[in-house]
Parts: C-alpha cells; sequence; structure tokens
C-alpha cells in the first residue's frame, strides 16, 4: 500500500508504546476562561507526572468555543492517572468547567480537512 511508511520509519518517529490523542473541551456557560487555565496547566501537570512525553501540544478552537488539545500519552500513561491525585483533582475542575465531547459533534469534523482556529495559552 503507498503511502505507508516503513515500520523502521515509524518507530523513529516515536516511543513504543506512546499514544497521540486528541480530545474536545466543551466549555460550560461562564467557564470559557477557567477552561482555557486547565488547557494551560493539563499537559505541564501530565508531564511532571510522568504520564505525557515532550512531544509539542497543539491547541485550538472550534467555532462554537470548544477546545481541542493534541497531546501524546507516555507509555501506559493514560492507564496511570486513574490512581494519580493530581490528574483526579484537575479532573474535578475539568467536570466543573466543561463536558468531554466526542470529535465527531463539533461541525468541522465532517469536513475533508477539519480546521480549526489556533490557541496559543
Amino acid at each position: 500500500m503507498q503511502g505507508i511508511l516503513p515500520q523502521e520509519e515509524l518507530q523513529m518517529q516515536a516511543e513504543p508504546g506512546c499514544t497521540l490523542v486528541i480530545v474536545a473541551y466543551k466549555p460550560k456557560p461562564g467557564k470559557e476562561a477557567d477552561l482555557l487555565q486547565l488547557t494551560r496547566e493539563h499537559v505541564p501537570l501530565l508531564s511532571a507526572e510522568g504520564l505525557a512525553t515532550d512531544h509539542p501540544v497543539t491547541v485550538c478552537q472550534a467555532k462554537d468555543g470548544t477546545i481541542v488539545e493534541v497531546f501524546e500519552w507516555a507509555d501506559g500513561g493514560a492507564e496511570r492517572t486513574h490512581t494519580n491525585p493530581a490528574v483526579l483533582n484537575l479532573w474535578g475542575r475539568y467536570a466543573a468547567a466543561c463536558d468531554f465531547v466526542p470529535l465527531v459533534s463539533l461541525p468541522e469534523s465532517s469536513t475533508m480537512f477539519a480546521s480549526f482556529t489556533p490557541l496559543v495559552l
């Protein structure tokens, strides 16, 4: 199949076991500033806890105000979050500020080239 990189090139691009994720946070009314602050804190906290890699983070915004974040879990990082007190505390703050929504719920995701407004945090 054309366009598929050889396995040795794939291994050079990412650490084994790491996973790139895309998550969407729809702010609750009046909580937009809180959500932006949480997004500023999110991956630095995950990284400090050994749960995310130093892969560059991308943050952008959908037309309806939903924040879209792209980051990379460290090997086993996603699983370890469920017992990490710092992450559980952060998730509680997220629950007060937003709803996690599937990407498919964003109208932008229905186009061939989903486009969002980049954000600098």
